[in-house]
């Protein structure tokens, strides 16, 4: 799909019109032209088969160098991207290297990784040791001076939608298990024992390999929270193997974190049942972890 000349990936552009941000689309090449004036790039095709919220393209600076321009429409979930990239200052994370907000679109140039391949491609333990070995470094970001949502507040916008959503007829959850872990949802971020920055949305599809250090994170959606939070994005993506072994596949991934896999079993059951109407294995995996099975 082409607008004004510009390449935009199909994926975005189906995701665009169907969240009704079809109007992103229409400002994208005038986004792109914006964006080369004031970072001073040129920017080239974008990568493919991109993302869902986000036009991503390699960038040339004025000197040579190479970047990412990033350009999101606005969305809760990355408003504190900027910010999170910021505190991290490159600690397990790309760099930014600037930022701006637009009517209708958020700006990044961040570093780019090379060769940027996904550290999905490799075995899933070699997935666990990474990931673990990154949250650590994250989690020890400086927050001081900075202000970034609590948890709670996402959590609380999926129990919201997951209430409102009208049952679907031969609901895949018994309603008490269902009404037990949007509880939990809402109560878990409430009884934190540690708040860190996290990233919430790490996974091995957003950590590339690059030059600077081995791995490094992008597309991080920072909020303030429990540590034993972060591990969830993580095992849901390594879904087949959690559910063959919960309590073993949660313990190494845990133990590997510093985290208590009891809490992360908790926030997995509580996610999986929001996530249960629309991702098939979650309504099996939420009653192989409810807190009734021991």
């Amino acid at each position: 799909m082409e607008r004004g000349g510009l390449l935009i990936p199909p994926r975005l552009a189906r995701s665009a019109v169907s969240s009704g941000w079809g109007a992103f689309l229409q400002q994208l090449p005038g986004f792109v032209a914006e964006a080369g004036d004031l970072f001073g790039v040129d920017v080239m095709a974008p990568f493919l088969p991109g993302g869902t919220t986000s036009f991503v393209a390699p960038v040339r600076t004025e000197g040579g160098g190479e970047a990412v321009l990033k350009i999101t429409w606005p969305h809760p979930e990355a408003a504190d991207e900027a910010k999170g990239l910021s505190c991290w200052a490159g600690e397990g994370a790309v760099l930014l290297q600037g930022e701006a907000r637009l009517e209708g679109g958020w700006l990044l140039l961040i570093e780019r990784c090379r060769p940027g391949r996904e550290l999905g491609e490799r075995p899933e333990e070699e997935q666990d040791a990474v990931l673990a070995g990154l949250l650590r470094r994250l989690w020890s970001a400086p927050t001081a001076g900075h202000f970034f949502r609590p948890l709670s507040e996402m959590c609380d916008r999926w129990a919201d939608e997951y209430e409102r959503r009208p049952a679907p007829a031969g609901a895949r959850l018994d309603a008490g298990l269902a009404r037990e872990g949007i509880a939990l949802l809402r109560h878990l971020p409430r009884q934190e024992r540690e708040t860190v920055l996290l990233a919430t949305d790490l996974h091995a599809g957003n950590v590339l390999s690059a030059g600077r250090e081995p791995w490094l994170m992008i597309d991080p959606k920072p909020y303030l929270g429990d540590p034993a939070y972060d591990l969830t994005q993580h095992l849901f993506n390594c879904l087949p193997r959690l559910l063959a072994a919960p309590a073993p596949t949660i313990g190494r991934l845990s133990s590997l974190a510093g985290v208590d896999p009891a809490r992360v079993r908790l926030w997995c059951f509580a996610r999986a049942v929001e996530a249960s109407p629309q991702w098939a294995g979650m309504a099996e995996l939420a009653r192989l972890l409810s807190p009734s099975v021991s």
